[in-house]
């Protein structure tokens, strides 16, 4: 690589956010360039800092790709900035704080709105159909990217919901298959059986995510179209949904809030140890999983009634641009090789979620694994049945989905009633998000 790479230790992480307050844009993985978010020179060269979080794979196959486009762009010098996620964000803070954010930049859903609110990312309209090639890329994909009047993320990959599982687990627990069209009623009678048969049916739901989804099939919103309020107003519908997952806990067919803390990662789960019958998360994490239980597994769809008003297909990730940015033309060009290159796609193989150009899809699908062709399957048929996201979660939102999680594990262990439960998380989101008016 032409860009000069330095790796730092991870006891260097708290160096790392000091430089980076004092506007030294200080890196993880890599050297930076140590004078504000990209450079062009005179003689025509251009040097662009990118930064992504992730696991050594990613890491390794990013680098490859970088080569790629170096090798093909000799006026590109690349510095690239690398951590795990939770050192990332701590890097990202004081950089954006100090007007030194890397020109390109992966960002968390979680985190999108924080930036993009605060007009710390580009907005990307100008570039669509210019340097970021847009003609195999859905309006409904490109739109998720959308955060008031500007459009600041592009996709990296898009993930669907899912009910990933054991048919042999299934089948241990008194059922055949999965219902076709299955309903929550469904959801708790096969809860009730497995646990008949001495096993879980999974290890709980994300309070956040999966309220958010029963919600969407009820024709509601988890928050109003403006991000300054909930958006349902029945609290019925917080009652009946965190009302039958406590009484699963209660009953023993889902596993306890301390059970589920001994939980060290996929390889440690009630799944990979046989007493699960499958997890519900996002289909980018299905081949970890595979890998790590080593057995064969399927992918349901969610449940319903009305699921394909529930489910959406969800960025698993962006990719944006600072603001700040002399290089924003570049920097998107570099975006559109990551989305849009079939040979570096070849390299990604969809790990940041199934690619969001249809004709990347087709050309690399045949190069992957089984397991790796039953998420494009999914995510291909989620696609034809459901809806469209909601606008990406509003500032404010982190502290809100720590509540949902805190009120929910009160329920379970009967701390709260759920009646109050619902009427305490209205008036403590609803304060919340008042701050955004």
């Amino acid at each position: 690589m032409k860009a000069k790479r330095k790796m730092l230790s991870m006891a260097a992480a708290a160096a790392l956010v000091f430089v980076a307050a004092c506007g030294g844009g200080g890196s993880n993985g890599a050297g930076s360039s140590g004078s504000g978010s990209g450079s062009g020179a005179d003689n025509g060269q251009v040097t662009i800092r990118m930064a992504w979080w992730g696991g050594d794979a990613r890491h390794e196959y990013t680098k490859k790709v970088i080569e790629l486009y170096e090798s093909q762009n000799p006026n590109v010098n690349i510095e690239i900035e690398y951590a795990n996620y939770d050192d990332y964000w701590k890097k990202i803070a004081p950089q954006a704080a100090a007007g030194e954010l890397p020109d390109v930049i992966q960002v968390d859903t979680s985190y999108y709105s924080q930036y993009a609110g605060k007009k710390q990312f580009a907005d990307l309209t100008p570039f669509l159909g210019k340097e970021i090639d847009t003609a195999s890329i859905s309006q409904d994909t490109l739109e998720s990217g959308r955060y008031g009047d500007g459009l600041y993320g592009i996709s990296a990959g898009v993930n669907a919901l899912g009910f990933q599982y054991d048919p042999e687990m299934l089948k241990k627990a008194g059922v055949d298959s999965i219902p076709e069209n299955w309903t929550w009623d469904d959801y708790v009678s096969i809860a009730a059986k497995a646990k008949e048969n001495g096993i879980y049916i999974d290890d709980g739901m994300r309070p956040e995510i999966f309220f958010g989804y029963y919600l969407r099939t009820k024709g509601e919103t988890l928050y109003n179209a403006e991000g300054n309020a909930l958006g349902y107003e029945d609290d019925s519908l917080f009652v009946d949904y965190f009302g039958m997952i406590a009484d699963l806990v209660k009953s023993g067919a889902s596993p306890t809030a301390d059970a589920k803390a001994q939980i060290k990662g996929f390889e440690d789960n009630f799944l990979t140890k046989g007493k699960q019958i499958g997890v519900w998360q996002w289909s980018n994490q299905y081949v970890a999983l595979q890998q790590a239980v080593n057995r064969p597994m399927e992918i349901a769809p969610m449940v319903g009634p009305d699921m394909e008003k529930g489910l959406y297909l969800k960025p698993s990730m962006f990719w944006s641009i600072a603001e700040s940015s002399k290089v924003k033309a570049e920097a998107a060009k570099l975006i559109n090789f990551m989305i849009n290159d079939v040979e570096a796609n070849k390299l990604i193989l969809g790990e940041r979620g199934v690619p969001i150009s249809s004709a990347v899809q087709e050309a690399i699908k045949p190069l992957l694994p089984e397991t790796q062709k039953q998420v494009f399957d999914y995510v291909a048929w989620a696609g034809e049945n459901s809806s469209p996201m909601d606008p990406v979660d509003p500032v404010g939102s982190a502290e809100i989905f720590d509540k949902l999680k805190s009120l929910s594990e009160q329920l379970e262990y009967g701390q709260i009633s759920i009646e109050d439960a619902a009427a305490n998380f209205r008036a403590e989101a609803n304060s919340i998000l008042g701050k955004n008016k």
